[in-house]
């Protein structure tokens, strides 16, 4: 599975360490400015985690372990009892996002077993560290299996942000067309601008353009471009925020817009994500939270209103794509196609 130089460096990391303290790019502000927020409390990362200065589903995990860990550090007296009230505080942020539960819910069942102050710690500190090692190099493992699906020269349609900025690593679905562009393949990368916030627009342009990878041409279009472009895209790449057992996908809205219109011009559509996105314990999309966010975030950008303040507004900030719909999810364990469910079950050794 190798061939290419395993990593692929970006300029503007998407959070890093200094003097024991938590630095996080503050993804708001991108692409016209670079602003690194230091997270000195708790407070502070609920903060950047609920107004999407960091976001994507398995960087939200791994910025939350960190933070758990920062967090630990400080504590002298009732550590247990901290952290068990930081870990639930942080579960009810991004109710959406798989990943955050599978990183925080290892962290309370150290907490839970494990008596002697220090030892949690400790543990925890091991417990992140091995989170984040595991989350780059499953990236790079999604990136390679995905490669196998690329076409020598490819027109890829894709929606929202799936690269370094959301995964901590080289990236999922953003990942695979990174990892491709690097062997030599020639890509053209469709980025759909993915309303209300622009994920697509600010983050995932932003991202190509400083890969310095020159395989790969960006071209932006609006979401409601889609339907007159997929007759001639060589397939559809996206990611997963949570994905059931039986194969139905929770993802930034607009997916399954993507979904249908594939399903209709018979084009391959593809979700890339870690196993860590996978939830076991949901057998169908009907079974997952869909987080509702302001409608602020639909009627005005930044200062500017687009619309009557007063105006109703929906504004879920995922939809569910139906397994029927997907030809395939890619995950660091390999390749998965339908029937789903003995495909997901397999890959966790349960039959």
């Amino acid at each position: 599975m190798g061939g290419v130089k395993e990593t692929i460096k970006f300029p503007y990391p998407a959070f890093y360490f200094k003097n024991n303290s938590l630095f996080l790019l503050d993804q708001t502000k991108l692409p016209q400015e670079i602003n690194y927020l230091e997270i000195k409390d708790l407070s502070d990362l609920i903060k950047v985690i609920k107004e999407l200065k960091v976001r994507g589903a398995p960087l939200i995990g791994v910025v939350a372990g960190y933070g758990v860990y920062l967090l630990s550090q400080k504590i002298e007296e009732n550590l247990k009892e901290t952290l068990l009230s930081a870990i639930f505080q942080l579960k009810n942020t991004r109710p959406t996002a798989k990943n955050l539960f599978y990183v925080l819910d290892s962290l309370e069942e150290i907490i839970k077993k494990e008596k002697d102050p220090q030892k949690i710690k400790e543990k925890i500190k091991k417990k992140v560290f091995y989170f984040h090692k595991k989350e780059i190099d499953n990236c790079l493992k999604i990136a390679k299996y995905g490669d196998r699906l690329i076409p020598k020269k490819a027109k890829i349609l894709t929606i929202c942000n799936t690269g370094h900025l959301a995964t901590g690593g080289l990236g999922t679905a953003l990942g695979i067309i990174f990892y491709s562009a690097k062997k030599g393949k020639k890509i053209t990368c469709y980025i759909c601008e993915t309303r209300p916030l622009f994920q697509g627009a600010r983050l995932t342009t932003f991202e190509i353009l400083n890969s310095s990878l020159k395989n790969i041409k960006p071209i932006l279009i609006t979401d409601n471009m889609v339907g007159s472009i997929m007759k001639d895209m060589d397939l559809v790449l996206v990611g997963a925020d949570r994905v059931a057992l039986n194969g139905d996908t929770a993802n930034k809205i607009g997916t399954k817009t993507l979904a249908i219109c594939a399903k209709y011009y018979k084009k391959p559509f593809y979700v890339a994500c870690p196993t860590s996105t996978i939830d076991r314990n949901i057998k169908s999309g009907k079974e997952i939270k869909i987080e509702e966010r302001d409608k602020e975030e639909i009627i005005k950008i930044k200062d500017y209103y687009l619309a009557p303040k007063e105006i109703e507004c929906y504004n879920p900030a995922f939809d569910i794509t139906e397994n029927k719909l997907i030809t395939a999810i890619i995950t660091e364990k390999g390749i998965i196609y339908p029937p789903f469910k003995k495909g997901l079950l397999k890959i966790f050794d349960i039959i």
